[in-house]
């Protein structure tokens, strides 16, 4: 595994860990923008990896796309990287209105944290 690589599975470690302790005490915005980032992480770090151009994107969809034809398994659906690129904005900066059909709760709070354990779980199996 590339050195860099290592970093960003470790910041990806980190950002899952705060994920879980937000998600645990009712901090709900905390919990989403960490694991955004836990995914994000974990995709460029597969993309390091693997010597792909690496983009300066926060698109998960884009990163997800970027890893399939490359033949990778980027360990999320297309709704799944939907529901995370909504949730970046709004999970950063108090932007009322922004997603009008989406209520935070703990269900969703939950389904991030998954998404992101799995996310950071595929993406390690694949570190050649």
């Amino acid at each position: 595994m590339k050195g860099e690589t290592s970093t960003w599975l470790r910041y990806a470690d980190e950002n899952l860990v705060v994920a879980r302790m937000s998600l645990e005490r009712g901090l709900l915005n905390a919990c989403m923008q960490n694991a955004q980032q836990c995914v994000e992480k974990a995709l460029k770090a597969l993309v390091i990896e693997h010597g792909l151009e690496f983009k300066r994107t926060h698109s998960i969809q884009e990163l997800a796309r970027q890893l399939g034809a490359a033949g990778l398994d980027s360990g999320i659906s297309e709704d799944e990287c939907d529901l995370i690129d909504a949730l970046y904005l709004p999970s950063k900066y108090p932007m009322a209105g922004v997603m009008p059909d989406l209520t935070t709760d703990t269900a969703i709070g939950e389904q991030c944290r998954d998404i992101a354990e799995r996310v950071l779980a595929v993406a390690r199996r694949q570190m050649v």
